[in-house]
């Protein structure tokens, strides 16, 4: 797991025979659930406004939880499951927006092809392709697949923090510019986060041998973040408040009381 500074971003990834997460309940989070390579299937959820459907393959779904969201998430078949699951803080002006789904199918993906290196846009923009999706944080998130000896320099805006995370293969990787700039080399299922000191204006990423590359960045808030289990917040107190919200049923989590889905059939626990 990596985090940014400045309440940007965290990053999980799962490989797992059967991965279920019967209830969760999300709170002032946006959350963006990337399914990469299920063996079969993929992964089904359900949330107690009713809004459910499977996450195949390559899909990749965008949620804002706002003000609150509790759901149930299930593999769609058996075997290995593998994916990777990412968050982005809100900033306090948001936090409390009505939840929101976007889905985009593998093949409505904005892709995009350069000397060996073919990069899926996710979210923001690269190699002149853009993702639609709208996030309400500055973001840039790539899936980069590269052949062995290729080259990329993907621009970041100044100021931004930045991480990048291999899904399989190998990259080293340089940020910045002077006495800021970092260079770093990492395997399969490691992370490098980039720091944010606002005096490069990209990164470059290499590969000798080939390999898959999640490449993220997004603009720092710049604001406290306290966080207890799924609530996200600026402050101690609103986290308590956003927990006794959920637990009383109110504020964005009144469809929650009586709710069952149908990966986990009995009430949501309090």
């Amino acid at each position: 797991m990596a985090s940014l500074s400045g309440g940007a971003l965290a990053a999980l990834s799962w490989r797992a025979w059967i991965l279920s997460f019967p209830w969760m309940s999300l709170n002032f989070l946006l959350q963006l659930a990337f399914l990469i390579i299920p063996t079969e299937g993929g992964l089904s959820y359900h949330d107690f406004s009713g809004h459910k459907g499977t996450i195949n393959k390559g899909d990749v779904q965008w949620m804002t939880a706002g003000r609150g969201v509790v759901h149930a998430e299930m593999p769609g078949g058996q075997g290995v499951q593998r994916g990777i699951n990412l968050w982005i803080n809100l900033s306090s002006k948001d936090k409390m927006v009505a939840p929101r789904y976007q889905d985009l199918a593998s093949v409505e993906i904005p892709t995009a092809e350069k000397d060996g290196v073919t990069i899926k846009v996710i979210a923001g923009s690269a190699l002149g392709a853009r993702s639609p999706l709208e996030t309400r944080t500055p973001a840039m998130f790539l899936d980069v697949a590269m052949r062995p000896g290729a080259r990329l320099r993907q621009p970041v805006p100044p100021g931004w923090t930045a991480c990048a995370y291999v899904i399989d293969g190998e990259a080293g990787f340089f940020f910045g510019s002077g006495s800021g700039s970092q260079d770093a080399e990492a395997g399969a299922h490691e992370c490098v986060v980039f720091g944010g000191d606002g005096d490069g204006d990209g990164v470059d990423v290499r590969s000798e041998g080939g390999g898959r590359i999640l490449l993220l960045a997004a603009r720092p808030h710049g604001e406290a973040v306290v966080r207890d289990g799924p609530f996200v917040m600026n402050t101690r107190e609103e986290v308590e408040q956003a927990r006794e919200d959920y637990l009383n049923r109110r504020n964005g989590f009144e469809m929650a009381a009586g709710w069952a889905s149908a990966h986990a059939p009995t009430a949501v626990p309090r």
